[in-house]
């Protein structure tokens, strides 16, 4: 029997961990659980150490620091492989998978011949209202249509996906390496994924029946044009990481990486309605930050 582990990093948000923790204790497909704890303030640890007594399944990790969702996916997934795991299935603490999720995805696995024939597996994210999360619309593969036979299944190539609900087998993990913990928010999903699917070219697909509600506050797509103010700041990230994932992709990817800042750059002089100019400052200068981050893949 195959060892599956649900990995999910945590900061400061012990209810929606709750939820999450219950949801994964439901699914029709059992597998082990690991929190990552990105050292929270919130009680989490003293809550979780209690839980932990009559569950043989959970583990607990604390990172120490809080080292963000790229450092605590790296930590949770080198945990998973370094302790024997078949399977990696991650996720951040408010996705809250439905009961057949894990199920459905495993079901995939076996249809595709195995962990062998395959890179990824990503579920359809929905938000709390039932509709598409905007946020973790995965990138569909032009050529999917190579592989039209699966679609009877409802599985569809993809080229990118969120960390909200994938499943990894551990040799993939092996192969590719983790997930650069420098990045620490955002865009270290997408530099993953595309490291699996474009540059080591393993095919990998949205599973539609594996269902998850990613519960946001809102449903919105990230845009620096538009976000609120108090949020503007964590766009450095952003660019900056996405300068180093795109040059990896050589000239095609520089050049849809400067097309894109443009665009972003025209999108705040037209959209935004306050700190315009901090809001292209941060664009220009985590471009120029960009081309001096060259962090290191690491192997688990």
């Amino acid at each position: 029997m195959h060892q599956v582990i649900a990995v999910v990093v945590t900061y400061n948000r012990l209810e929606m961990l709750k939820s999450t923790l219950q949801a994964l204790e439901t699914q029709t497909e059992r597998c082990d659980v690991l929190i990552v704890d990105n050292a929270s303030t919130d009680n989490t640890q003293a809550w979780v150490q209690q839980y932990l007594q009559e569950k043989p399944f959970l583990h607990y990790v604390n990172t120490g620091a809080n080292i963000g969702g790229a450092g605590g996916f790296h930590y949770g997934m080198r945990w998973a492989v370094q302790n024997g795991y078949d399977y990696v299935w991650i996720m951040d603490d408010d996705c809250m998978p439905c009961a057949q999720a894990l199920e459905e995805l495993m079901q995939a696995d076996s249809l595709l011949g195995g962990p062998e024939q395959y890179g990824f597996l990503s579920s359809a994210v929905l938000w709390t209202d039932g509709k598409e999360c905007k946020m973790n619309r995965q990138k569909i593969k032009k050529s999917y249509y190579e592989n039209l036979h699966l679609l009877k299944h409802s599985l569809i190539q993809v080229e990118q996906a969120t960390f909200v609900s994938l499943l990894f087998p551990a040799q993939t993990i092996k192969k590719v390496g983790l997930p650069i913990k420098e990045f620490f928010i955002w865009g270290d999903d997408i530099e993953y994924t595309r490291r699996i699917t474009v540059r080591n070219q393993m095919p990998s697909f949205l599973v539609g029946q594996s269902q998850v509600v990613h519960a946001m506050k809102e449903n919105n797509g990230s845009s620096i044009a538009t976000d609120v103010p108090e949020r503007i700041q964590r766009y450095r990230y952003a660019f900056r990481n996405e300068a180093y994932l795109y040059r990896q992709e050589g000239l095609k990817g520089i050049c849809y990486y400067i097309a894109k800042c443009g665009l972003n750059f025209c999108r705040v002089l037209v959209k935004a309605k306050d700190h315009k100019w901090k809001r292209e400052w941060i664009i220009l200068s985590s471009m120029v930050r960009g081309l001096f981050f060259r962090p290191k893949v690491e192997m688990p």
